[in-house]
Parts: structure tokens; sequence; C-alpha cells
């Protein structure tokens, strides 16, 4: 009966003890949290580093822009357009300690002109709508910097300023535009089309992508 009960009682305690290991190996030990968080790339990639530039400038242009055609209408957003645009995204480009362009091959202000790179990116990008394909960023790297593309698509709103002047534009819009931009190639858009690009420039991180 002793041995009965003593076989028994041991047959418990090893049991127990496997679960109790069992119950250990559940999950990692702090050396292997830390190991793994070792190995997470927590850097973002230069085409995200590029998308954050461009989203967080569109959003604060866009901020602006709307608040001041809800409040005054569409003239005075004209008026802003031509005085601020530039300067806030200059502000953005200080912000994130790079180069930020707006850039078109049907420009309003001279200024955003693009050169011979940007033109070819911006029928690359064209194309790519018309197919209906993948939009990504184009990214180009050299030692010290990085150049990122990425394009600017037309929606509903750009349309009262950039549409066709015969449908979409009201004539006092179009009086305005022809006294601040005389030579206004930036109408007879519609929806969901290249009006330009982003053109980025910043410093090379040495990211692997």
């Amino acid at each position: 009966m002793k041995n009965t009960l003593y076989l028994f009682l041991m047959s418990v305690l090893i049991l127990f003890t496997a679960c109790k290991n069992e119950t250990k190996q559940e999950g990692p030990t702090k050396e292997e949290i830390k190991i793994e968080e070792s190995n997470i790339n927590i850097n973002p990639s230069h085409a995200q580093i590029g998308l954050n530039i461009a989203f967080t400038t569109k959003a604060q242009l866009g901020k602006n822009l709307i608040g001041t055609m809800k409040e005054k209408g569409v003239l005075e957003a004209l008026q802003f357009c031509n005085i601020k645009a530039i300067p806030l995204t200059d502000s953005m480009a200080t912000v994130h300690q790079a180069i930020i362009k707006r850039v078109s091959d049907k420009t309003r202000n001279p200024n955003n002109k693009a050169n011979e790179v940007e033109l070819k990116n911006i029928e690359y990008f064209k194309s790519v709508l018309a197919k209906n394909e993948e939009i990504k960023p184009i990214v180009e790297t050299s030692n010290d910097s990085v150049n990122f593309y990425y394009p600017i698509v037309t929606n509903a709103m750009c349309l009262q300023c950039h549409g066709n002047p015969e449908k979409d534009l009201n004539p006092e819009l179009l009086t305005s535009l022809s006294n601040l931009y005389p030579n206004d190639e930036a109408v007879g858009y519609s929806e969901n089309q290249v009006r330009g690009i982003w053109s980025i420039q910043f410093k090379n991180n040495k990211i692997d992508e």
C-alpha cells in the first residue's frame, strides 16, 4: 500500500513539474524579447519618408485652402494660392529639412514648371493612371541625397480652379485667373488626372530599400 502511494505521489510530482516547464515555455524569455526587438527595422524606407513629407505638406496646404474657401469663397482661395502656397510649402521644407516642390507640365505659376526629369516622371505617372495600375513613388538615391516623385491627382475640389473654363469655372474666377496668371495653362482638367507631381529631395540616411 505504501509503495503504491509512493508511486502515485511521484507520478503527480513528475506531471506537475512537466506542466510547470511547459507553462514557462509558452512565452518568450526576456533575452528572446531583446533579440527579437534588435531584429526589428524601426527605420522607415526612403519611399515612406517621401510620402510622409508629401502628405503632411498636402495636409497643411489643404487645411488652409479649404478653410479659406469655406469662409471666403473660391476667389479668396485663389488669392491664398497666389500669395501663400509657396511660403507654406517652404515652411514645411524647413520642418522636414528637405527641398519640396509641386511641379507641373501645365503651370499656373511659372515658378512651378517641371524640369526635364520631372516632365519624364509626369508622363510616366499619367501612363500608370491611364492603365489603372497601382501608383508607386519613384525613388532615386545617390550617396548624399534622395530624389522622390509622386503624382498630384485631381479631385472634385481641384476642378473649381483647374476644371473646364466653360463648365467648371465661374466668370469672376476666370477674370481673376487672367489677372493673376496671364499665362495660365493649368485648366481643362477632369477628375482623376495627373495635374503635376511632388518633387522632393532629402538627405540620404543610408537606408537599404
